[in-house]
């Protein structure tokens, strides 16, 4: 992974959303914390072209993200809300739906969608409807929906948002377990507390960038 940021920043008008900054991301789980509204998921949003910058750009396995869509392939997107972003009532065909937009044979999407829900021990969700799905199955199925298509960065945004005890658990396991590299945006601290880097973001602008212990200790601080 290599991801490169060159003095990039996001405005709305007159409303600074990022303050320009220059850092290189290369760690294979990097944590991204701070209060809501404060560039957190602006940032993380930049590093698939889902945000375009206002100024500088951002440059991911040497793409140009405002450029070139090939960097979607890259860099998988997981919101915050999976079940707004599982397109088809049944997981398998949604499973299926990416790779159909890649040009897969019907051979190969079957494959892979069998070869993911192995992957991953969901093959007991492959026929089951989304509205049916417990908050830890909908990201799961998020999960192999994403990672289906083979990118090499998975972007989690909130992945323990509303979820009980158990469910936190199996998610955790499941970014713990990832052989891809992952960026995790999270409020859940215990989540990302082994992380070797953690950025913290607070109005707008990159407040700290340590290892998680000095960066928790540094975002309870801005949140006093």
């Amino acid at each position: 992974m290599n991801i490169r940021f060159e003095g990039t920043g996001v405005s709305y008008g007159t409303r600074v959303a990022l303050q320009p900054l220059t850092l290189d991301l290369a760690e294979r789980r990097i944590g991204i914390i701070g209060l809501n509204g404060s560039g957190k998921t602006t940032f993380a949003r930049l590093i698939n072209g889902l945000t375009k910058p206002t100024t500088g750009r951002v440059v991911v396995n040497g793409r140009d993200t405002a450029d070139e869509k090939a960097v979607l392939t890259d860099v998988g997107f997981i919101f915050q809300s999976p079940q707004n972003q599982i397109i088809l009532p049944v997981v398998r065909d949604d499973i299926a739906f990416g790779l159909k937009s890649r040009g897969y044979t019907k051979a190969a999407i079957e494959a892979k969608v069998d070869e993911v829900l192995q992957r991953f021990d969901a093959r007991h969700l492959a026929d089951r409807r989304a509205h049916e799905l417990s908050g830890g199955e909908l990201q799961l199925a998020a999960l192999c929906s994403v990672l289906a298509t083979g990118p090499d960065i998975l972007i989690l945004d909130e992945p323990t948002n509303q979820l009980d005890l158990r469910n936190r658990s199996l998610v955790q396991a499941l970014i713990d377990g990832l052989h891809e590299n992952a960026i995790v945006i999270t409020h859940d601290l215990e989540l990302i507390a082994g992380y070797e880097r953690v950025l913290v973001f607070h109005e707008g602008r990159l407040a700290a960038d340590a290892p998680a212990l000095e960066a928790v200790r540094r975002y309870r601080e801005l949140a006093a």
